[in-house]
């Protein structure tokens, strides 16, 4: 981790935070609604609005996450989530042009892993999943203390993998609830809150498939640790039993015992994981 002071974005789906970040201090947080349903260059827009309040001269960089496919290399995202309009967006470019400093683009997930391992509970792993688990199933790769974003930026989206009659994120997310019994994800939690049997049980099926989800990264990484995100990492305790019982089953019993999985606490996540893909250029 370097002294400059990085602006750090992450941008949603209907709200941009933003703040500038020198090492482990976060200041100046940002955050503005977005035009989610216009064009183009609305939504640029609403992004230059809120990084102009914090571009100044000690700015050395800054790093944008979007919900999306990204080419690292040229800075163009494409088919950014709940952003109709932005299906081919030049966005390290524009930005680059308008604040004259360097700029880095990745997707979101990418940015969660990054936070937590400049940040968070990663600090000191050497090989990391960020495993986030909201309405879908998104991950970020950390492999000898580097993001691994993928030939496409697409690597770690084991959320996509077939799985039973669809796909692991159809199962093991948040969306679970309404995709297999038509039930809302939160009024499930908060009756699991509760103590409410059919909830527990709904959970414990849910974490059975994330155990397996879970497994399938042990085997295509062999991670050290990894990081659960996502809202739905606040039921943690509802699930972890049936996770961990699939966990168990992995075929490498020194592996299933060895693996370490932490649940993020980090605030600001998306804004320092941001920031933190110029701390992974410069490393």
């Amino acid at each position: 981790m370097t002294n400059e002071k990085v602006i750090g974005v992450d941008l949603g789906a209907t709200n941009i935070r933003a703040a500038t970040v020198k090492k482990d201090t976060i200041s100046g947080i940002q955050s503005k609604r977005i035009n989610s349903r216009g064009s183009v260059e609305e939504v640029l827009k609403d992004v230059f609005e809120i990084v102009d309040t914090l571009v100044d001269n000690s700015i050395t960089a800054i790093g944008i996450g979007v919900p999306g496919v990204v080419d690292v290399e040229q800075g163009v995202v494409y088919d950014v989530q709940y952003i109709p309009s932005w299906k081919e967006v030049p966005l390290k470019r524009e930005m680059e042009q308008r604040y004259n400093l360097p700029v880095f683009v990745n997707n979101d997930a990418n940015c969660f892993a990054l936070g937590e391992h400049y940040f968070g509970k990663g600090i000191d792993s050497e090989s990391m999943i960020g495993l986030t688990i909201g309405t879908g199933v998104g991950a970020g790769i950390i492999i000898n203390k580097k993001l691994y974003a993928g030939y496409n930026c697409g690597a770690g989206e084991f959320g996509m993998v077939d799985y039973l009659d669809k796909v692991y994120e159809y199962y093991c997310s948040g969306s679970f609830f309404k995709n297999v019994y038509q039930l809302d994800g939160e009024e499930v939690f908060e009756r699991a809150k509760k103590g409410d049997a059919q909830a527990l049980e709904l959970y414990a099926e849910m974490g059975t498939h994330l155990g397996n989800a879970i497994k399938l990264v042990m085997y295509a990484y062999d991670p050290s640790l990894i990081i659960l995100g996502g809202s739905v990492r606040m039921a943690y305790d509802f699930f972890q039993q049936s996770m961990w019982q699939r966990i168990k089953t992995f075929a490498y019993t020194k592996s299933a015992k060895r693996i370490k999985i932490e649940i993020s606490e980090l605030e600001n996540s998306g804004i320092l994981g941001a920031a933190a893909l110029y701390y992974d250029y410069v490393q």
